[in-house]
């Protein structure tokens, strides 16, 4: 109490107390899932830019690729957010893991998918994917082929980006991350499959978190505040809006052309 006293009663402590009060109140910005629609993120860029100026913060709550035609363009004007220095978080969704998952040198089939799936079957994107770096995907080129191809057509920065992503990003009574966590178990025992994928057990948990959770992965028609979560994933990748919501002071909107929308339970 002593040293808090001290820190508000000194030369500069109004300043000081003022300047701690702007940074813990300034708004935090977060985009649903993108899935290679590089024009819409551009309009949520712009959007966020008038809301919160050049320097806003922004989380990504992850799958960049997948459905969208241009999962190369959005990867590409990430990292270089990212290593301009930009106030940046991109967190890892189930479709860029599945991208990466195929591009190792043995690809692999992510286990969470349904019976019958694969990264290529019609209702997940990865076609999309590999068009967008010019690689064909049909039946009359094996799996071996397209790998290959792949393997050379998609740059290496590309897949050390996806592959260092954070699984989750906790600040402010907020916790972002791409699909949800597990109901009971603290943040550091979550499994990464869950936090990627998680879909039963989540959703239709009503009790509170200890944070607000904001994340995407399960496609709605809109974005929805459930009071313990919300979810951002309006379905860009089947064409619909790209959802963007902003978070300051306790309260959350929706970032639409005319402003800010109140985003309420």
């Amino acid at each position: 109490m002593g040293r808090r006293r001290q820190f508000i009663e000194g030369p500069f402590g109004p300043f000081l107390v003022l300047a701690y009060v702007m940074f813990m109140t300034r708004p935090i910005y977060a985009i649903g899932d993108i899935h290679g629609q590089i024009e819409m993120l551009h309009e949520s860029l712009e959007r966020i830019e008038r809301d919160g100026g050049k320097d806003a913060k922004i989380v990504f709550l992850g799958d960049y690729v997948d459905r969208g035609a241009s999962s190369d363009k959005v990867i590409e004007l990430l990292m270089d957010g990212v290593q301009a220095g930009k106030n940046w978080t991109c967190l890892l969704g189930n479709h860029d893991r599945m991208f990466t998952m195929f591009l190792e040198d043995y690809p692999r089939t992510d286990y969470r998918l349904k019976p019958g799936y694969d990264w290529f079957h019609k209702n997940i994107g990865g076609v999309e994917t590999m068009a967008a770096y010019g690689v064909e995907v049909h039946s009359e080129r094996r799996l071996f082929q397209i790998h290959e191809e792949a393997k050379q057509a998609v740059p290496q920065s590309h897949l050390d980006f996806l592959s260092t992503l954070p699984l989750t990003l906790e600040q402010d009574n907020l916790l972002f991350v791409h699909a949800g966590i597990k109901p009971g178990l603290a943040l550091k025992e979550q499994h990464p499959d869950d936090l990627v994928w998680i879909r039963e057990g989540f959703l239709d948990h009503t009790a509170p978190y200890p944070w607000l959770v904001v994340h995407g992965h399960t496609t709605i028609d809109a974005a929805t505040h459930y009071g313990n979560r919300i979810n951002l994933d309006s379905g860009a990748g089947y064409g619909k809006p790209l959802s963007t919501a902003v978070f300051e002071g306790g309260e959350s909107w929706l970032l639409t052309d005319e402003g800010r929308q109140a985003l309420t339970p």
